[in-house]
């Protein structure tokens, strides 16, 4: 029996933009647990999962971002034994995802859709102050802050690869196919 409800949040999600969601958390879950270099204060590691995170958020809007970027990354973290970490990588990942994606977003209206490097900047700024400041609260609180304080660099630096391979591809994969940018949420 179909579903009326007009206040339900997915009756008007195309079944494409769930896809897109679906295959952006395997992607991101992937791409976290592909390669992980282990860091021993924290007993975390350092991955590729933000290239994923940064791909979904300019490609397909904040809130694909916000779902893949948590849950993918969440995912690799109990699929790889690191599940003490799995909700609070969901808070980090989501939130660096939708505020990526929220920057960006806003930056294109600014510029009649075209991503700007100014946006990405600034996108790429407040996604590391929250993905690594969640991780050093979280960190300090079950590690203390000064072990926390020695996953700062690894964390930028993990940011920035993200920006840089994530962008890219972003710009690659929607000059190729335009309409790829029609499929987020």
């Amino acid at each position: 029996m179909p579903d009326n409800n007009k206040n339900s949040s997915f009756v008007h999600l195309p079944a494409f933009r769930i896809a897109s969601i679906a295959i952006m958390i395997a992607v991101t879950a992937i791409f976290t647990t592909i390669i992980r270099i282990p860091t021993a204060p924290t007993r975390g590691y350092l991955n590729f999962g933000d290239v994923a995170i940064f791909f979904t958020a300019i490609t397909f809007g904040p809130w694909t971002a916000l779902i893949a970027g948590g849950a993918g990354t969440a995912l690799a973290d109990i699929i790889g034994g690191y599940a003490q970490w799995a909700p609070y990588t969901f808070i980090a990942h989501g939130g660096q995802g939708l505020v990526i994606g929220l920057i960006v977003y806003a930056g294109r209206k600014k510029t009649k859709g075209k991503t700007g490097i100014v946006s990405l900047i600034i996108a790429f700024v407040a996604a590391s102050i929250v993905m690594t400041g969640t991780y050093f609260l979280t960190g300090g609180l079950m590690y203390g802050f000064g072990a926390a304080a020695t996953e700062i660099p690894g964390n930028i630096l993990q940011n920035a690869a993200g920006i840089l391979v994530g962008a890219s591809l972003s710009a690659a994969v929607r000059k190729a196919y335009p309409p790829v940018s029609t499929y987020g949420w």
